[in-house]
């Protein structure tokens, strides 16, 4: 079978809306793919200081965002559509939003963007609302991802994205363990704002800065790092308790930011050694797949094979295209996986009672 899908993603970071548009094979259980366009729309800042702002809105307001928010997404895609030439090609669009609330302890997380808007717009099925049976069943919700990395990027058995959030996912034998390790390129975006940029370009300004260890030392005290996986984290670890500690410190804005990318690598090097020794793997000589807009800070990278080359692992950067619209390619195929009514998400992942089936289908198409 052939599935010609489009996968939309909207990040932590606020940079924008990431669209692919994903050509798909199932032949006998195994999948391919193709990216064959993509391309990220950035938010006016209007709209970004919508997004940032939501959680703070009463219900009303919120909901009335909500919907705003799914036009917005369906008149971009109808946009992405137009420029390049895809009309009567796209068989569905998977949608995954913008996390606004992620409060998994009590059996909630949501996501801006109703679908039924986006399928208004674009007169095309849209799967949405992809994590809320995962926590239905008791699950975090997240990462969802690791089901896309099986299907697509077997050959990796560590794999990392390094987004708002940073991500990682771990194949042990015939099944993933993945969890979110730290705060990531949204607190390094914060940073960089101070200074008037809106990210540090390849992390030159952080590589310029020096190490804080007593603002370090704090930082690896969270409570957050203390807990077993499965586990995840909201947009506001980030916002509300990582970026206001590093201010607290008083540092100029190149030393904050080499201190936090100092943290990040460390962190998951951290992370991946708790994994190796709790599940008594060997992780000499496996490569580490580094996906997401970090994986464009040179200095991060630099940082992250330094910290992981005592536990024997290669950091291994793909094309552009794969680091910076892995999650919406994975979005893309968790549509056509809910569409085939197969399991989207794992429940070794995300510790819920058991995989499942999720996404909302909203049929804008006329019968």
């Amino acid at each position: 079978m052939v599935y010609n899908v489009i996968g939309l993603m909207s990040g932590s970071s606020l940079d924008g809306l990431d669209i692919a548009f994903v050509q798909f094979h199932a032949t006998g259980g195994k999948w391919s793919m193709e990216v064959q366009q993509a391309v990220t729309y950035p938010y006016s800042a209007e709209w970004e200081e919508k997004l940032r702002n939501c959680t703070s809105l009463s219900a009303a307001d919120y909901l009335l965002l909500h919907a705003s928010y799914g036009h917005l997404t369906g008149q971009l895609v109808n946009r992405f559509v137009t420029e390049y030439g895809l009309e009567h090609k796209v068989h569905m669009i998977a949608s995954h939003g913008h996390t606004s609330f992620h409060m998994p302890a009590s059996g909630m997380t949501a996501q801006l963007g109703d679908g039924a808007a986006i399928a208004a717009e674009t007169r095309l099925p849209v799967i949405s609302d992809l994590r809320a049976m995962d926590i239905a069943f008791g699950g975090q919700g997240a990462p969802i991802v690791p089901i896309g990395e099986k299907l697509l990027l077997g050959e990796y058995a560590l794999l990392l994205n390094l987004g708002g959030i940073a991500n990682l996912s771990v194949r042990v034998e015939d099944r993933f363990i993945a969890f979110d390790s730290c705060a990531a390129n949204r607190v390094l975006n914060m940073l960089a704002a101070d200074a008037g940029l809106v990210y540090d370009e390849n992390g030159a300004m952080a590589a310029s800065g020096s190490i804080n260890t007593t603002l370090l030392e704090k930082l690896r005290q969270f409570d957050y790092y203390k807990q077993a996986y499965p586990k995840s984290l909201a947009n506001s670890f980030g916002t509300d308790e990582v970026y206001p500690l590093i201010k607290a410190a008083g540092l100029s804005t190149a030393d904050a930011l080499h201190t936090y990318v100092q943290h990040i690598a460390a962190q998951i090097a951290v992370d991946l050694a708790g994994v190796a020794e709790k599940e008594s793997i060997d992780p000499a000589g496996k490569e580490l797949l580094v996906t997401g807009g970090g994986a464009l800070n040179g200095f991060l990278i630099e940082c992250l094979r330094q910290q992981l080359a005592p536990l024997g692992i290669n950091v291994a950067v793909p094309d552009r295209l794969l680091i910076e619209y892995k999650e919406a390619v994975i979005m893309a195929l968790l549509g056509v996986l809910r569409w085939r009514e197969e399991y989207t998400v794992l429940s070794s992942v995300t510790g819920a009672s058991r995989n499942s089936i999720g996404g909302a289908l909203w049929l804008g198409n006329e019968a």
